[in-house]
């Protein structure tokens, strides 16, 4: 779970810093995950709002001419990003030792699916399918499969530490290729959306280092 522990990626830096060349060959950045089942953006994390019951459908073909190689890049990894934290959340909300983390998953839970309900209609009008594309690749601050069998089998305060590194992992990871989407994008609605993405991946970070238990789990 804890994703300072695994070893160093070969195409970190181009993952972080130059998502042209995720969109360019489409697992940059990746390392194969066995574990991980091909997912799709529309059926991979959980749909609680009403307004998950009327997504649009699945697009087909190349992303429109307005969409640069970083804009690409960007939605289709952070889409699965926000997916797969869903996932981590929902067993935090249930299962977290701590009531504070507790109560903090279900706001950040909420706040993942709403950036889902804006990250979804962004692939459809750039033409791109909700296919995840980065699905059985190990990506840097993506929530694998192999995390989520960990969690499950984790109680307690163990449990808790768990939660505590992914998630803050997920939110520095999913923020620094937001700011490569603000500063190197080139469409108006998805640098908006990334600087909306930042700012509240800053606040939930602050947070997050005050929850009891945090600083011993995160060093």
């Amino acid at each position: 779970m804890n994703r300072m522990n695994l070893p160093k990626l070969p195409h970190r830096a181009a993952v972080l810093g130059l998502l042209g060349v995720l969109a360019l060959t489409g697992a940059a950045g990746c390392s194969p995950a066995a574990d991980s089942a091909p997912r799709t953006t529309a059926d991979s994390a959980p749909r609680t709002a009403e307004a998950r019951t009327s997504a649009p459908p699945s697009a087909t073909g190349s992303a429109s001419a307005s969409a640069s190689a970083t804009d690409v890049g960007w939605v289709q990894l952070m889409t699965p990003m926000n997916q797969q934290a869903v996932k981590l959340l929902t067993l935090a909300a249930e299962r977290a030792d701590e009531p504070r983390l507790r109560a903090f998953a279900v706001r950040l839970r909420a706040d993942q699916e709403a950036e889902l309900d804006r990250l979804r209609p962004l692939l459809t009008r750039m033409g791109l399918p909700l296919t995840d594309v980065h699905a059985g690749h190990d990506m840097p601050g993506m929530v694998t499969e192999r995390d989520l069998t960990a969690a499950r089998a984790a109680e307690g305060p163990a449990f808790d530490r768990l939660v505590l590194a992914g998630i803050r992992d997920h939110l520095r990871q999913s923020a620094q290729v937001s700011r490569s989407e603000i500063t190197a994008g080139g469409r108006a609605d998805a640098r908006e959306l990334a600087r909306a993405l930042v700012t509240a991946r800053e606040t939930f970070l602050a947070e997050l280092a005050r929850l009891p238990g945090a600083e011993r789990a995160l060093g």
